[in-house]
């Protein structure tokens, strides 16, 4: 039976007992293994792994020997509760081998959780399992997660107290981060929050949040948008002597510039032109930029990136002979007097 993203999530969630296989599929090898890992523990319970009802095997063992698997899935458990059997990248290969397997399947034998990849509608594998009258086939797309997801997920880590701007900043944050990397994200924050009665706001989030630049870089950038001149070369000494290279500097540059330039020109103003920026910005940075946007006004914008698409140039001409970061800081320094002009 093929399942939809609704009714997957209550089978991740709580899987039906008489229910004897289900089939994850998809093209990211880490969202289909946090499935596995999700519906694996929903069907054995947290001690499940240490009490031995969870078997896991590799497609390719059971190339070799088909029987290990109904073996594994009739077998008798020394400890009481349910039983999951655990195979991971099958292909179409393994089709009859699972078909073998599932033949005389009945209710206290193992549930099997089977993973692959990619699987076009007339794979063999998918094709079984979708025609199971008590075994589910799930797709797994590359889509972020949804707003109810994200909640059931930040539960779980103990974090309910959230305050909207902070939830706004998670979504945000959801939309750019793999799963990994994104539940790392939540269960820093559930740490970071323990024993701290006050909801999560955006500055919680910020802290948690993994860095998208340098902090050094940063401080040159916002340096520069906020018209301290005198200041800009002291702190490209710095940066030179970190090894930031012109180019990545003039990339970063114009990056946070654009990232201006959107929330100028926003319709519903900086504030909403910033919330909107990808990758997203958090905390104390955000309402700097958005100040930063506000005091430059798009037309400004769009005089400094005409500068930053200049200095590219001159940096990737192949007749350009002056020190590429001393090009780099004099342009730093014309943006920077620029921010100073009234217009």
């Amino acid at each position: 039976m093929k399942l939809n993203a609704r009714d997957a999530a209550g089978h991740f969630a709580k899987p039906d007992p008489s229910a004897c296989a289900t089939l994850i599929y998809g093209q990211d090898p880490m969202r289909v293994s946090l499935k596995r890992q999700e519906l694996a523990a929903a069907i054995v319970g947290p001690q499940g792994e240490e009490e031995m009802r969870l078997t896991r095997f590799a497609a390719a063992d059971l190339r070799k020997d088909a029987a290990l698997l109904i073996d594994s899935i009739r077998e008798t458990g020394f400890f009481p509760g349910r039983r999951a059997v655990v195979v991971e990248d099958a292909g179409d290969g393994l089709a009859k081998t699972v078909e073998a397997a599932l033949e005389d399947w009945r209710e206290g034998d193992a549930h099997l959780v089977v993973t692959a990849g990619s699987l076009a509608a007339r794979s063999a594998l998918r094709k079984y399992f979708e025609g199971l009258r008590n075994g589910f086939a799930i797709a797994i797309y590359n889509d972020p997660p949804t707003r109810e997801e994200l909640e059931a997920e930040l539960g779980k880590a103990g974090l309910k107290n959230i305050a909207p701007e902070a939830m706004a900043d998670i979504v945000a944050l959801a939309r750019v981060l793999d799963p990994g990397d994104l539940r790392q994200t939540i269960e820093k924050l559930a740490l970071y929050k323990l024993d701290d009665p006050k909801p999560v706001g955006h500055e919680d989030v910020a802290a948690c949040a993994p860095a998208t630049t340098e902090a050094a870089m940063d401080d040159v950038l916002n340096t520069v948008a906020e018209a301290n001149t005198r200041e800009i070369g002291p702190l490209m000494q710095r940066l030179e002597g970190q090894g930031v290279q012109p180019v990545g500097l003039a990339i970063g540059a114009t990056r946070h510039f654009r990232t201006l330039y959107a929330a100028a020109s926003d319709p519903g103003g900086p504030g909403a032109g910033i919330a909107r920026a990808r990758p997203p910005v958090f905390g104390p940075r955000r309402d700097r930029m958005q100040r930063q946007a506000q005091a430059w006004g798009a037309a400004k914008l769009a005089e400094a990136l005409q500068m930053l698409t200049d200095l590219d140039l001159q940096l990737r001409s192949a007749n350009q002979r002056a020190p590429a970061m001393a090009l780099v800081e004099r342009t730093l320094i014309r943006l920077s007097m620029l921010a100073g002009v009234r217009k």
